[in-house]
């Protein structure tokens, strides 16, 4: 019989801790990281069975890619319009290959002119069956409700991975402000109106700016701005995607 060797339990637990952070978790090749402050993750937890699909679908990881950008998942807590947790299980941000290739380069040129500022990524792939639950709650006339929803029978860019929620943080983490909220429903948010809301002080000079450098950074990289929200990059047409990418159900 071997020579036992009684180890005190806190030099057990750390020994626990060093191992399980010490090399590439579940497959995706992230690393076990240390969350700080905030409520943007930094951490890699074990892979859910949603994010399996994910990765089963070709879409990857964009943390695992680069940590400097930051993921702050709004549909996966109840900070949304909707009030409520869509994602349950979904916490990581996942793109088609060549997109999360784009938002890489955003972050690049986010920090040439501001360093040490994050990309935030706020919305990334969403399943198509969480797209006919926001259309099937969302209660508003037709017309308006287009303009914040994409009709799930036809999809979203979201549906195939090609669409992305950002804003953007500072060096210390602090998100910067873009006069609304994320999700926010009103002319206060829409690109196209912020001459307007401008002059009328319902946004501020330093709101425009903020979006300005967003905007700046994520068409270097190769996305679009949507007129109506100013958090949402679409990264090619929907006749493009439809032909490169599958919708995810």
């Amino acid at each position: 019989m071997a020579e036992s060797t009684n180890f005190p339990f806190p030099a057990i637990l750390i020994l626990i801790l060093v191992l399980a952070c010490s090399g590439p978790k579940s497959g995706d090749g992230s690393k076990c990281m240390i969350n700080t402050g905030f409520s943007i993750s930094r951490e890699v937890a074990e892979v859910s069975e949603i994010e399996k699909r994910m990765i089963a679908a070709g879409l990857v990881n964009v943390q695992s890619l680069n940590q400097d950008i930051l993921v702050d998942l709004r549909y996966s807590d109840t900070s949304n319009f909707m009030g409520f947790d869509l994602y349950g299980d979904l916490n990581k941000a996942f793109l088609q290959p060549d997109v999360a290739e784009k938002l890489l380069n955003a972050q690049k040129f986010l920090e040439e002119k501001k360093p040490g500022y994050h990309i935030v990524v706020l919305d990334a792939v969403r399943p198509r069956s969480v797209q006919q639950l926001m259309w099937d709650t969302l209660e508003m006339p037709l017309m308006e409700k287009v303009k914040f929803v994409a009709n799930p029978k036809r999809g979203s860019l979201h549906n195939f991975g090609a669409a992305v929620d950002v804003t953007l943080a500072d060096s210390a983490e602090n998100v910067l402000d873009m006069g609304t909220p994320f999700d926010y429903i009103g002319l206060e948010a829409q690109p196209i109106y912020e001459a307007a809301m401008l002059e009328q002080e319902k946004i501020l000079p330093e709101h425009v700016e903020n979006r300005k450098l967003l905007r700046e950074v994520m068409t270097k990289a190769g996305f679009f701005n949507i007129q109506s929200e100013w958090w949402h990059f679409n990264s090619c047409y929907r006749q493009e995607a439809e032909l490169k990418y599958q919708i995810i159900e």
